[in-house]
């Protein structure tokens, strides 16, 4: 055994030695490669996945946790400043299941449970009072945290002392919370106005006006009381002003970019926006037929008289023309004979009757101004861009402002030279522009492909040299093999060994059988020659 290993270890050494220096570095490396990979391998599968089991835990709390799960001999890692503990995956819902079995996490502070658990003759009203007190802040900062964006919360309530006779005045209560709230979180207007309503209801004679939550980074959390101030109306009106000026540019900017390229275009746009908002009822009366102002007839009655005879003319004549009132009354003249008719018409026509309740809404674009900076093409020569360039330009802006403003708005007609002067197109080089030494480069560098032909070659190389080396470690094996059996053939002693004389006189006796005449010759031959 220990002679076979010996020439095992030989051989071996006779191999390495055979070999070149980077054949020796391709296997040291491989075999380095080998074993980190079969490392990475062992350390993943064997590896312990822990999750966090409690976060955001105070240190008494993660001390008590650590104390049940040293007992139960759990792994565990406390992280984040001792305020999260984690367990195996496997184990986590288990534990949270048996942990709170125990009443674990405790939040440390007293809440109404306290009370039934602990009932005793021998407890004074102070102690009871600053119990109730403490439970009272516990249960709201539970409810609290129950809301979202909410991580954890701290309440601090001032009670009142009670009037030791019925005619002294209740004094109101006051509460301070501050909340520890998810970060990016933004609360709406709703939520704050109901977290206040949350804590003025669940303490007696509590006013929101002496209420005051903050969060963790001193930011007040003021209740509007569904009145909005002078600067909360100039806030929100600002916005949607920078709102529509923001629109307007990006599609501006957006448009001449791709015309010009966009370091060569800057773009400003000023709005006017009407906010009034006007609510008003129209009741209007129009003809059904407007062309010739008449509405539809519903009913008609037509009566005629008609009188010959006697006393049938006016009595009189008219009045001189030298009268002031001429040709207005008449004299009394003289009965006579005369004819008589009365023709009386009345029609009823319907009309139509339009009652209309309008609510404009507030938002309006009364006015808009866009100014536009371009660089030509050749930053140092401005006749680089054409004239008929610069007036597509300002066609364009033209046909933004006349879409944009509000017809309605404007007092007058909105005209070709009104829309001019709202538009300027300035043509100069852009002496501020930042300049950038190392411009990003769209195409891929010629020294990826280098770097990549460069790696394929030594990949192929070290193949080739693989391949060689394995070939040549094939026929050293099998010419050790066949060394191997020359050594180990053994000629048989029994054997009859073959000489030249012997093989000479077979061959005779052979030529003597098979060829007498030439045996016979070759004899006499030999006779001769004696």
């Amino acid at each position: 055994m220990t002679v076979a290993f010996q020439k095992y270890i030989e051989k071996i050494k006779e191999y390495w030695n055979g070999r070149s220096k980077k054949q020796k570095t391709l296997i040291i490396g491989s075999i380095l490669l080998l074993v980190i990979v079969i490392s990475l391998s062992i350390f993943f599968a064997t590896r312990t996945n822990m999750v966090p089991l409690y976060k955001d835990l105070s240190l008494s709390e993660v001390g008590t946790i650590k104390e049940s799960l040293d007992s139960k001999g759990i792994k565990y890692e406390i992280t984040e400043g001792g305020t999260t503990i984690s367990v195996p995956s496997e184990q986590a819902d288990s534990l949270i299941v048996e942990l709170a079995a125990e009443g674990l996490p405790k939040s440390g502070g007293i809440d109404y449970s306290f009370f039934s658990q602990n009932a005793g003759i021998g407890m004074t009203d102070n102690e009871f009072n600053v119990m109730k007190l403490d439970a009272m802040q516990t249960e709201l900062a539970n409810l609290i945290k129950g809301i979202e964006g909410v991580k954890d919360a701290k309440v601090m309530i001032n009670l009142p002392s009670q009037g030791i006779f019925v005619s002294d005045a209740d004094e109101q209560a006051s509460a301070s919370i501050v909340l520890n709230t998810e970060p990016g979180y933004q609360f709406e207007e709703k939520q704050i106005t109901a977290l206040y309503n949350l804590v003025s209801k669940s303490v007696p004679n509590l006013p929101t006006d002496n209420i005051v939550i903050t969060n963790q980074y001193f930011e007040y959390f003021d209740l509007k009381n569904g009145e909005n101030s002078s600067g909360d109306i100039f806030t929100a009106q600002n916005n949607v002003k920078k709102e529509i000026e923001r629109d307007v540019q990006r599609q501006v900017q957006s448009m001449l970019g791709t015309l010009m390229g966009q370091d060569k275009v800057v773009v400003s746009v000023t709005a006017d926006i009407d906010f009034k908002q006007e609510n008003r009822e129209e009741n209007l009366v129009t003809p059904v037929d407007e062309e010739n102002m008449e509405g539809i007839a519903i009913s008609a009655q037509k009566i005629t008289e008609t009188f010959t005879g006697e006393g049938a003319a006016a009595e009189g004549v008219p009045q001189g023309e030298d009268s002031d009132d001429a040709l207005t009354g008449y004299a009394t003249g003289s009965n006579g004979n005369g004819d008589y008719e009365k023709i009386e018409e009345t029609i009823n026509n319907e009309v139509n009757k339009i009652r209309k309740e309008i609510i404009e809404s507030p938002y309006k674009i009364r006015d808009l101004g866009i100014q536009v900076m371009v660089e030509p093409p050749v930053a140092d020569d401005e006749t680089s861009l054409p004239q008929e360039r610069v007036d597509d330009i300002t066609d364009m802006l033209a046909t933004i402002v006349r879409t944009t403003i509000n017809k309605d708005a404007v007092e007058g007609e909105l005209t070709d030279e009104a829309i001019q002067d709202k538009i300027v197109v300035s043509v100069q080089p852009f002496n501020g522009k930042p300049q950038f030494s190392n411009q990003p480069s769209t195409s891929i560098p010629w020294w990826v492909f280098v770097l990549g032909g460069v790696l394929i070659l030594v990949i192929i190389l070290l193949i080739f040299l693989f391949m060689r080396a394995r070939k040549k470690r094939e026929q050293e094996l099998l010419a050790m093999e066949e060394a191997s059996a020359a050594l180990l053939e053994v000629p048989d002693v029994n054997e009859e060994q073959e000489t030249e004389g012997s093989l000479r006189r077979k061959q005779l006796e052979k030529m003597a059988k098979d060829s007498p005449e030439d045996f016979a010759k070759l004899l006499r031959t030999w006779i001769a020659e004696d």
